[in-house]
């Protein structure tokens, strides 16, 4: 099994309802790291350049292609930050819809299932509204200074959530 082949057999859920969310950066971190399919490594891309950090772990679900070429982007609610290279179980309550300079965005809010501060969250709507506009806020302002634009277009449900990572989990399988 290689580093990015989830064990089916131990989901707690089938996909969508639960996701396998590879963490590249941990909350509280302002270096922007990425996973290297090439090699499978995880390198450092950049460091931020705003005086922001991460608010919350970031990375992507595994075996996924957003239209952007890359694995589907993931922000990981969970109580305790964890390390990058991390593959953490997760429950997709939302996506906060967004584009940048090469297009559409989205970012799949998760929280963690093995996290029992977490148990109970099953959508948006049973988080403080204040930890959605953190987020909102952290991806709308941490490329200013990289002179590239970031427009957020709001929050969509988990069932927009779940829909966006069916497409994309059937074009990481057109891949081959």
């Amino acid at each position: 099994m290689s580093p990015l082949t989830p064990a089916a057999h131990l989901a707690p859920a089938p996909f969508p309802e639960a996701v396998d969310v590879f963490v590249e950066i941990p909350r509280r971190s302002r270096n922007k790291y990425e996973y290297d399919e090439t090699t499978g490594t995880i390198r450092l891309d950049r460091v931020l350049s705003a005086a922001v950090f991460y608010p919350h772990e970031y990375g992507f679900i595994e075996q996924t292609r957003g239209g952007d070429g890359d694995h589907t982007d993931a922000i990981l609610l969970i109580e305790e930050p964890t390390f990058p290279g991390c593959r953490v179980w997760a429950r997709p309550i939302g996506v906060l819809v967004m584009h940048d300079d090469k297009g559409p965005d989205p970012k799949i809010l998760c929280v963690a299932i093995g996290d029992p501060f977490y148990a109970h969250v099953n959508a948006l709507a049973d988080l403080p509204a204040h930890r959605l506009r953190e987020v909102e806020h952290f991806f709308a302002t941490y490329k200013l200074l990289e002179d590239k634009t970031v427009e957020i277009d709001g929050w969509a449900d988990a069932e927009v959530a779940r829909a966006t990572l069916l497409a994309d989990r059937a074009r990481f399988e057109a891949e081959g």
